[in-house]
């Protein structure tokens, strides 16, 4: 199950879940595109394409085909950003630049933390830099909670096959 807090500050949405797949597999997850194509998406909302270049300083950029909702008069999402840590299988963080926030050009950063567990790996992602963002903060905290679980059913199937 995951959780999912908003800090006190409002500068930051905090989600974490436990996996029964090992960090190894969750960074791969994490950090190939192909692999981030196929879980990192919706119904309601499917993706274009995912570009990872997973490395310190790489880039990434992802898009979306126009779903059935916006957000601040947006329906066709676009981000992209800069690998700013990489310690695998460990940490994962970038900067976020989403299209969709009030201020398109405002620079986020999203902190993927990975720590083994006694039956896997428990995954905690950081999303700051949202304080300004009520909009957006919002949506990434229903976002993130489904991204979570989204990674956890496909890092668990995986692992089983």
């Amino acid at each position: 199950m995951t959780t999912t807090i908003v800090t006190p500050d409002l500068d930051a949405v905090v989600s974490e879940i436990d996996t029964a797949a090992p960090p190894d597999r969750v960074f791969q997850a994490l950090t190939d595109s192909k692999q981030l194509a196929r879980w990192f998406t919706d119904a309601s909302c499917p993706v274009k394409f995912w570009h990872m270049d997973a490395r310190q300083g790489g880039r990434y950029s992802y898009a979306t085909e126009k779903g059935n909702f916006e957000i601040n008069g947006v329906s066709e999402f676009e981000c992209h950003g800069e690998i700013i840590e990489f310690d695998p299988p460990r940490l994962l963080a970038y900067t976020w630049i989403g299209n969709w926030h009030a201020d398109k050009q405002r620079t986020t950063i999203v902190r993927w933390e990975l720590t083994p567990s006694g039956t896997g790996t428990h995954v905690k992602v950081t999303h700051s830099g949202l304080a300004p963002e009520q909009t957006a903060r919002e949506d990434y905290r229903g976002g993130w909670s489904g991204v979570m679980e989204k990674l956890k059913q496909f890092v668990e199937k995986q692992s089983t096959t």
